[in-house]
């Protein structure tokens, strides 16, 4: 296939700006050596690319995961973020295995050669984590969990890239590859993974369009953004500041789940006063039932992340206890021992890129395995407080 048939090219006049929107592969050479040969050709006085601010540093610094400071990450909730971006570069260390080239290369040549010729340079993507919290903000709460586990599972799999796959990724858009394999309706991934991205990428070339005043600007995106950007541009414009602010703006949480835990503690403190109303006896029994349920499967979550022996025995005695409080979880506690027992080493952050692309190295390295411990220990003490639940119904009736 030649260049010109894997790269389309759209050119969109707005005003006195003139907009060269080159459509790309994020897997494929031919996308870099076409950038590289369209840049060189001094056509442009600006260029603008598929990035944020965020996915801009990681791909100068693509260490930065190895620089977070792990007790924050784990105070402030963000372990399942940090773990998906895991997840998700070990997916891009495959592709570069598999195909000899690093996903995104032609976005790394844009920057590099805009930076060598002192070029503006337009990041115009969406900060990538709005899209992860506008997609969790659009599937429902067993949706998202069942995504975040297969996404783990499946980017850490030791098998090549599907066909399929490698199709999707050569339409140019690898986070709607990444995902929408492992969901199994792609309709409620493509608003917030494509459509809203197509629009804000609009809104921002138009901003900075407004702002600048470009004349010829080299716009380097995914092929599979190409024709949405173009619609959006040529359509009837909306103020780009207002489409920007919408589209940034998190969804407005749900109210009931935050509830959920609270009548969860309500119920199972009513279910131990009722006991012990019956009998001192009975009362015992159920706390007991608690005791063992919760904390034995938050134990047992820990253990198969490979915690510490006493972060083991901490995962079982601090379970029952955050479980009656929402307000700390039982990860947020066991995290913190293992962190203690085992603190990552300077090594350890220098290897976590390398060792997060295979299924042991989780495991092996102590940053990986932290989060590990926080998740796994968390998941068992969320399925214990359920089954305890039950069973101290089912004594209750019985």
């Amino acid at each position: 296939m030649q260049a010109e048939e894997q790269q389309p090219i759209r050119q969109i006049q707005l005003g006195e700006s003139q907009l060269t929107l080159l459509g790309t592969a994020h897997v494929s050479r031919t996308s870099a050596e076409k950038v590289r040969e369209l840049l060189q050709s001094g056509d442009y006085d600006s260029v603008a690319v598929e990035l944020c601010p965020s996915r801009y540093n990681a791909l100068l610094n693509p260490d930065a995961l190895a620089q977070m400071d792990l007790f924050r990450v784990v105070r402030e909730g963000r372990v399942t973020m940090v773990m998906a971006s895991l997840a998700l570069s070990a997916y891009q260390q495959r592709l570069a295995d598999q195909f000899g080239i690093e996903p995104g290369a032609e976005q790394r040549e844009a920057v590099r050669i805009a930076q060598e010729s002192n070029k503006p340079l337009l990041l115009i993507d969406r900060e990538i984590s709005v899209t992860f919290k506008r997609v969790a903000g659009n599937l429902s709460w067993f949706r998202r969990f069942s995504l975040f586990v297969g996404l783990l599972a499946g980017i850490l799999s030791k098998e090549d890239v599907a066909e399929e796959e490698i199709e999707r990724l050569k339409e140019g858009d690898i986070l709607e590859t990444t995902f929408a394999e492992f969901a199994e309706d792609r309709q409620d991934l493509f608003l917030p993974l494509i459509d809203e991205r197509d629009r804000y990428m609009a809104a921002r070339l138009r901003e900075e369009i407004e702002q600048q005043g470009h004349e010829n600007i080299l716009v380097v995106i995914g092929a599979g953004h190409l024709q949405g950007v173009a619609n959006y541009l040529q359509s009837e414009p909306e103020p780009a500041k207002a489409a920007i602010k919408q589209l940034d703006s998190l969804p407005e949480p749900s109210r009931w789940p935050k509830l959920i835990p609270w009548v969860i503690v309500c119920l199972v403190l009513g279910g131990f006063a009722a006991g012990f109303f019956r009998s001192s006896d009975l009362g015992w029994q159920l706390v007991l039932d608690w005791v063992l349920i919760n904390g034995g499967l938050s134990a047992l979550g820990a253990l198969v992340a490979a915690a510490h022996p006493l972060t083991v025995v901490t995962a079982f005695v601090a379970a029952p206890l955050t479980s009656l409080n929402p307000a700390i979880g039982a990860g947020m506690v066991t995290a913190a021992a293992e962190l203690y027992l085992r603190k990552p080493t300077v090594a350890d952050f220098g290897r976590l890129r390398n060792d997060t692309t295979h299924f042991k190295g989780w495991w092996h390295n102590r940053v990986s395995r932290t989060l590990l411990v926080f998740f796994l220990s968390t998941l068992g003490s969320a399925i214990g407080t359920y089954l305890a639940g039950f069973r101290i119904f089912d004594r209750l009736v019985n």
